[in-house]
C-alpha cells in the first residue's frame, strides 16, 4: 500500500461548500547566506463535514483527486480557533 503524505496547516478559507483552503508553512534554509526563510503554500481540502472554520489547526491527508485543485481531506481538527 502506498504512503500518504500528511500535513499540518491553518484553514485561511472556508466559503465553499465541503471545500477549506489550508496554508501550510515551512522553513527553507538559503543557500548561500545560511538564514532560514518561511515559506507558505495553500491546499484545497475536502471538508466532507464542514466541520473545520478559519483560524483551526488542521490535519489533512493526501488522496485522490477530486477535481483539478482539489487531492486533499480533512483528516482532523488539531485544535479549534479561538473565537472572540
Amino acid at each position: 500500500m502506498a504512503y500518504k503524505s500528511e500535513k499540518v496547516g491553518v484553514v485561511i478559507s472556508d466559503k465553499m461548500q465541503k471545500s477549506i483552503v489550508v496554508a501550510v508553512e515551512w522553513q527553507v534554509r538559503h543557500g548561500m547566506y545560511g538564514k532560514t526563510e518561511r515559506r507558505t503554500s495553500t491546499f484545497m481540502v475536502h471538508d466532507e463535514d464542514n466541520a473545520a472554520k478559519i483560524g483551526d489547526t488542521v490535519e489533512i491527508v493526501e488522496m485522490r483527486p477530486l477535481s483539478r485543485r482539489k487531492r486533499w481531506a480533512l483528516k482532523r481538527v488539531v485544535r479549534a480557533a479561538v473565537e472572540v
